[in-house]
């Protein structure tokens, strides 16, 4: 059973914040099973972008929540306008923000399945 994603985002930013870091919630979803991104600012007019990794990412379904790269080094109005396509679509997702300047966030990363030669490989499930 996966923590709500009230109870993920309050512990990820609590924990930023034990590291001495700094974290913000700006964007509150649904509290039982919003979908959640984290913006990380690397302090050098960069930021990278994590959202949920996709279910059909995986052979066997995960526990918690995983992330995957959504941009890694991009501007801000990138991640702006990726962040109002996913509005469109999901209004209830959670946005971290988070200042990391070595743009390190210790984040459950999916991942995927050993790659092949065969684009078509490991698309239906076994």
């Amino acid at each position: 059973m996966r923590v709500t994603s009230e109870f993920f985002v309050s512990a990820l930013v609590r924990r930023i914040f034990g590291e001495g870091g700094f974290a913000a919630v700006s964007r509150r979803g649904a509290e039982e099973a919003g979908a959640v991104f984290v913006s990380v600012d690397r302090l050098d007019g960069t930021f990278d972008l994590y959202g949920p990794a996709p279910q059909a990412m995986f052979s066997d379904q995960p526990q918690g929540r995983l992330f995957e790269a959504v941009f890694s080094q991009t501007d801000q109005p990138t991640i702006d306008e990726r962040l109002k396509r996913e509005a469109r679509m999901d209004p209830d997702f959670w946005l971290v923000e988070i200042e990391a300047r070595d743009g390190k966030v210790d984040l459950p990363l999916a991942q995927e399945d050993e790659k092949s030669d065969d684009p078509g490989a490991g698309f239906f499930k076994t």
